[in-house]
Order: C-alpha cells, then sequence, then structure tokens
C-alpha cells in the first residue's frame, strides 16, 4: 500500500515497516519456498508502485496476478487483516490499471523484438555460443548492415547464415575465415530457441518498450503483466526475452541519477531459471546491465525460492530483501538458509537463520534501504494484504481489458520484405536463371542432334538415291545389254534365215541351171 509517499509493507511487532519510494530502484529480491506468500508480497508490492504512479512490469508464471485486474473480496480472514494492519480508513478493494502481454499470442497482446534489436553479443550469450562462433556471428551481422539486408525475425537470420556459408569464400579477405562448422553450430544452437516459441518472440511489429512506462487518467501506473505460464517452461526464450528487455532498457532510457520515484519496476519470478546452467559470459552480462540500470532510474526485483538461485554478483546488487519462509530437511537447503540469513542485517534481537525456518504463510524477514541508503536490520514482518483480486481475472475481463488499452497496434503480425525475402528472391532468380540456362543448353544439344540427325538423315537419303540411281542404271545398262543381244540373237537368226534362204536359192539356181544344161 503507498502512503505517506512511502510504500507501507506490513508490520514488524506494532512497527509499520516501509520501502523508502526513492531507493526502490536499488533492486530487491523477494524469497522463500513454494506457498509461503512470495506471490502476494510482489502483487502487494506491484499496487504500491502503481499507486505512486510507477509503472509495473511483472511475470505472471502460475496465472493469479492477472487479478490485478481486477477488486479484491471481502472476507472474514481479510476484514481482521485490515484491522490489524490499521488501515481501515485508506484500504478498499480496487482494482488497478493492466495491460495484458504473452509473447505466444494467446493471453496477451504479442511481445516481438527484431534479431538486431538482439544484437549479435546477447544472442551469443543466449545461445552460449563459442568465442569462434560468435566471432562468426559478428560477422554475419556485419554483413546484413552492408548488404543492406534486415535481419527481423530467426527465417531471416537462418537465411543469411545459409547464404555466408555458401559464399564465405568471397568475404575471407574482407570479414575474415568463416569455418562450415561454425555457421553449423550456430544454426544447432537457434534450434532449442526456435522450438520453445523464438519464432514468435521474434518479428515485427516489436515492442516499444515505452509503451511499458505508461500510467493512466489518474496517474496510477500501468501495470504490463506477462502471461508466463508457458514461457517458464521454455527457458531459453524466457532468458531470451529477459536479458534482451533489460539491455533494451538501458540502452534507450537517459541517464536519471536519483530520483523520487522510480521510472520504472520490474518483477521477475521463478528467476532461477534467468540463471540455471548460464555460461560464465551469460550471468555477465546479466550483472553489468543490473549494476547500470539503476541510473536509469528502473527497479528489478527477482523472485525465487533461495536467494542461493541467484548468482552471489547479482544478489549484491539487490538491496531491498523481503525473505519467506525455507524449509531445511537436507543440507543442501540447511546451507540455502545460511545463505539467506548471511544476506541480512543482522537482529540482536533473534536469530536470523532460526526465524527464516519458523515464518508462517504471509510473514516474512525484510530489510530496506532507509532514507540514507542504509539497509535496515531484518525484521520479523506480517506483509500487508493486496487490495486487488487475491485470484486470476476472469477470462471476459481480460479480453475487455485488452480491446480497450490501445495496444491493439502489436497485435497483427507483420513480414515486411527482410533477408529472408531478399535472399530467397535472390536464390529462385538464381536457380531461373540456371533452369534458363539450362534449358538454352538443353536447346542446344537438341538443335545439334536434331542437326546431326538431319544430316544423317539427308546422307542416307542420298546414298538411298545413288544406290537408287545406281540401280536404275545398272537395270539400264542391263536391259541395255539384253537388248543388244536380243538384237544380235535377231540379227544371228535373220543372218542364218537369210543363210538358209540364200543356200535354198542357191540350189534352186544350181538345180535349174543343171537341169536346163542337161536338158538344153
Amino acid at each position: 500500500m503507498y502512503k505517506d509517499g512511502k510504500i507501507y509493507m506490513g508490520l514488524a511487532g506494532d512497527e509499520q515497516v516501509v520501502m523508502q519510494l526513492n531507493m526502490s530502484n536499488r533492486h530487491g529480491l523477494i524469497a522463500g519456498a513454494s506457498g509461503t506468500g512470495k506471490t502476494i508480497t510482489m502483487k502487494a508490492m506491484a499496487e504500491s508502485f502503481s499507486d505512486a504512479g510507477v509503472p509495473v512490469f511483472l511475470c505472471d508464471v502460475k496465472g493469479d496476478v492477472s487479478g490485478l485486474a481486477a477488486p479484491g473480496v471481502s472476507s472474514e480472514s481479510m476484514e481482521k487483516r485490515i484491522d490489524r494492519f490499521g488501515i481501515r480508513d485508506s484500504f478498499q478493494y480496487k482494482s488497478y490499471p493492466v495491460c495484458f502481454w504473452d509473447i505466444y499470442q494467446e493471453k496477451g497482446h504479442p511481445v516481438r523484438a527484431t534479431v538486431s534489436d538482439m544484437g549479435p553479443d546477447l544472442l551469443s550469450r543466449i545461445l552460449g555460443l563459442t568465442p569462434a562462433q560468435e566471432g562468426v556471428l559478428n560477422i554475419v551481422f556485419k554483413i546484413a548492415d552492408d548488404k543492406g539486408l534486415l535481419l527481423i525475425d530467426l527465417k531471416d537470420l537462418r537465411a543469411l547464415l545459409n547464404y555466408v556459408s555458401e559464399h564465405k569464400d568471397e568475404y575471407v579477405t574482407t570479414y575474415g575465415s568463416m569455418s562450415t562448422q561454425s555457421v553449423g553450430g550456430i544454426i544447432r544452437a537457434l534450434l532449442p530457441l526456435e522450438n520453445q516459441g523464438g519464432d514468435l518472440f521474434f518479428g515485427e511489429p516489436d515492442l516499444d518498450i515505452l509503451d511499458w512506462m505508461r500510467t493512466d487518467g489518474n496517474g496510477r501506473g500501468i501495470v504490463n503483466i506477462l502471461d508466463s505460464v508457458k514461457l517458464v517452461q521454455n527457458p531459453t526464450l524466457y532468458a531470451s526475452f529477459l536479458l534482451w528487455m533489460m539491455a533494451e532498457l538501458f540502452e534507450r532510457l537517459p541517464e536519471a541519477g536519483d530520483l523520487e520515484k522510480p521510472k520504472l519496476v520490474f518483477f521477475f519470478d521463478e528467476a532461477h531459471m534467468l540463471f540455471a546452467d548460464a555460461p560464465k559470459v551469460l550471468v555477465q552480462k546479466i550483472e553489468q546491465v543490473v549494476k547500470l540500470i539503476r541510473s536509469k532510474g528502473v527497479g528489478i526485483y527477482f523472485v525465487t525460492q533461495s536467494p542461493g538461485d541467484i548468482p552471489d554478483s547479482v544478489l549484491a546488487q539487490l538491496s531491498n530483501r523481503v525473505q519467506h519462509a525455507l524449509r531445511a530437511y537436507t543440507p543442501a537447503e540447511q546451507k540455502a538458509v545460511r545463505v539467506a540469513a548471511q544476506s541480512f542485517r543482522a537482529n540482536p534481537a533473534f536469530k536470523t537463520e532460526d526465524v527464516i525456518m519458523e515464518l508462517g504463510v504471509g510473514h516474512a524477514l525484510t530489510s530496506f534501504l532507509d532514507e540514507n541508503g542504509v539497509p535496515t536490520m531484518a525484521q520479523q514482518t506480517a506483509i500487508i494484504c493486496p487490495q486487488s483480486l487475491m485470484g486470476p481475472a476472469e477470462e471476459g475481463l481480460r479480453r475487455s481489458l485488452m480491446a480497450g488499452d490501445g495496444m491493439d497496434k502489436y497485435d497483427t503480425f507483420v513480414d515486411r520484405e527482410s533477408a529472408y525475402e531478399v535472399l530467397t528472391g535472390q536464390r529462385q532468380l538464381a536457380e531461373k536463371e540456371k533452369a534458363l540456362e539450362e534449358e538454352r543448353l538443353q536447346f542446344e544439344k537438341e538443335k545439334a542432334a536434331y542437326e546431326k540427325q538431319k544430316e544423317k538423315e539427308e546422307a542416307a537419303a542420298l546414298k538411298q538415291k545413288e544406290r537408287e540411281l545406281a540401280a536404275a542404271i545398272k537395270k539400264k545398262e542391263k536391259e541395255e545389254e539384253a537388248a543388244r543381244k536380243k538384237k544380235e540373237k535377231d540379227a544371228e537368226r535373220r543372218k542364218a534365215q537369210i543363210e538358209r534362204t540364200l543356200i535354198n536359192t542357191g540350189s534352186q539356181i544350181l538345180r535349174r541351171g543343171i537341169l536346163n544344161t542337161l536338158f538344153k
């Protein structure tokens, strides 16, 4: 609850426990075992920031934070708590200005970023690339810039990686060598991100981070709720989103110094997923952003089960602490309790380690920075109750708020011409030119074959004519020879006939002469 310029967090005995609004950008931690009240604490803090005019972003990992959009419901236990905290005059069940978001585009407006916005450095850390692969990825981004190729979504990056792999020899002298193995390693590293929904996160219209820094007509900060029920099951995408968001804020916001209140406050639930098995370079990047973003007027609050889930380098930056109960049934759990106790400024009135294991639901050890920036001693605090609904909002209310929050500009996906379309077009043009060249060569081949066949057929026809002519000549000669022989035979026959005739005639004459002589 926001009261007298401070955030009223609860009671330590009869003493009010408050968090200084001007110190709330020094970041914080809400820790505790499951079911101890972390979500209620987060909601109560988010309500207070909103009432103070500070925009809020938080992850809804169980689906119940959406109740901020609806007024709370009176109950006997709630009424007792209101009286216990002495807030009867100021407390009222009310809803808060909420804007719903969802990377998977199911229960809120889409949240998108472009591959260019993510950049090669962040992307390399998220994907856990080797130094050689990171170098290749930087070259790929440089080639994209030099060739004017937009890297918007993952298919753009994949298309450019394939293009560079195919033409790497052309770029050796300008950008350096790029091995096929390194390119293949990057493509393999993209698969988990794609499978977890990266194809939905990377795209346009990309989110303008300033749209999360709005207030309503009454001056209350808008509470931006990211539905994360599905998202937290995909740690690579979850880490990608959170790291991009922090980096985007750091780059976009100007230096602000110490302000009366933060420009924006983030709550990262299930924060251990951001660091689980994270490479050292990724943790270093998160640490760097957490350190520097404070001066931009942004507060970051990690919500997790144990302070041990957060790397020491990051934990050291979290000055406002709320530690709910931890259970210690195993040596590892006992160590976690000791770590949590050591992160508080000791209170001589009790042993911190024992109290952490004895806290009831809705109670916590708290330590906040005072007005001078000094951590207060640990206090056993009964956390104040939220004014909004302690449960999920109805789906109809969610849809109604989404229809009127002015963020529908993100609902329609835009797929403008980028690297994928350009390179695909070039590939298709090259394939078309290749196909045309193949068709031309095939035509020339067929033409040559046709001409060769034609020549062969003409030669065959010529030979056939020659054979026919030779046959005709031979036939004619044969006929002429036959005619000659027949003529000769006829001549011989006539000669013989003449001779016979002559012989016969001569004989007759001779006989006649003889007879004439005899009978003369």
